[in-house]
């Protein structure tokens, strides 16, 4: 189906801020069993809410596809998110199968560690190299009132327990900060993490979607973090590992780990960003908070060569200006409280 030297002229393809194509986020579903306030608030996303029916979510054959085609034009990471990806079924098979893929180095999933104690195995097994898991708090009523469920944190933390066990690592932790929600426990659960190989990264409130009520009056900076942190247990900042690595890094001066921040909201990082989106119902989107995306199941199901798609995908990305972001951070008062339209979190992970 596809002639691999035609693939490979679009390899090292470009935005129009000279920013290549590295990275593929795959959401495998819209659906969740948490209702987390900062991206499916239960009022919202209740038990009348419509999520995508069956025909209109990628099969994994499809999935496969597209990723062997951005594999052929450069892309060598691939994230599994959701919604919450463990509720999509059999996902170790497109674990499996995306492992395949040759010129792919790596594959992490993104989890809320709920159901990890049941298929942390069986995704060790299937290929999977890196877990992240979102924990926002290790206190058993602040992890109740942002994950919107009356289940503490056990679950998650079992979960994180056992993929340490059976040798994923890095680990990293995802802690999503907002002021006077959770910002009080931050020092408890890099306490609680120090020490244990695990990477806890805390999250400025990211104005994602229409849905989730943002305000800029509850970010938390990433340098108030750091010295929250830092004044419990020293840190020193550390080289990031990659070009493009969405957090920055700080080790503790003991020597006993590292955590890190993600600074979309103060501290923009738009200009490194090599990320493509596929959602659940097959649209590429290139950017977290893209008002949309362009249809590739279409292209997926109606015939067309991986060729015909791959050039679809080129002309996307070398036409990419996306950095919005860095036009928030500019002019913030112009963002707060737009009812513009924007993908939802869920739709394409985060």
């Amino acid at each position: 189906m596809s002639n691999s030297s035609s693939l490979k002229s679009l390899v090292g393809i470009t935005d129009k801020l000279n920013r290549p194509v590295r990275d593929l986020r795959i959401s495998v579903t819209d659906r969740c069993n948490f209702r987390c306030t900062y991206c499916m608030p239960a009022e919202i996303f209740g038990e009348r809410y419509e999520f995508l029916p069956r025909p209109e979510i990628l099969t994994f054959e499809e999935i496969e596809r597209v990723a062997r085609i951005f594999a052929a034009v450069g892309v060598n990471k691939l994230r599994i998110t959701g919604g919450e990806p463990l509720v999509r079924a059999n996902l170790s098979e497109l674990i499996e199968r995306l492992s395949s893929i040759e010129e792919i180095e790596d594959i992490a999933l993104t989890t809320n560690g709920y159901l990890l104690p049941k298929y942390a195995n069986e995704l060790k097994e299937a290929g999977l190299k890196r877990l992240t898991i979102s924990l926002d708090s290790i206190d058993e009523e602040i992890f109740k009132k942002m994950s919107g469920r009356p289940q503490g944190p056990a679950n998650t933390l079992e979960g994180i327990k056992l993929a340490t066990e059976l040798g994923f690592s890095p680990i990293k932790i995802n802690v999503v900060v907002q002021r006077a929600v959770n910002d009080h426990t931050l020092v408890d659960t890099a306490r609680y993490f120090k020490g244990t190989g695990a990477i806890v990264r805390f999250i400025e409130f990211m104005d994602v979607g229409t849905k989730n009520g943002w305000e800029l009056s509850e970010v938390v900076t990433s340098k108030d973090v750091i010295d929250m942190i830092g004044s419990e247990f020293p840190l020193e900042p550390v080289d990031p590992n990659y070009t493009g690595e969405v957090a920055s890094r700080y080790r503790y001066k003991d020597g006993d780990g590292e955590i890190g921040v993600i600074s979309s909201v103060s501290e923009p990082f738009c200009g490194s960003c090599t990320r493509a989106r596929l959602s659940t119902d097959g649209k590429l989107v290139t950017c977290l908070f893209a008002s949309g995306g362009t249809d590739l199941k279409e292209a997926l199901r109606s015939g067309q060569s991986d060729e015909e798609i791959a050039e679809m995908i080129g002309g996307i990305w070398t036409n990419r200006s996306d950095r919005y972001s860095e036009l928030r951070s500019k002019a913030t008062d112009l963002y707060v409280g737009a009812e513009g339209d924007k993908v939802e979190m869920y739709y394409i992970g985060g």
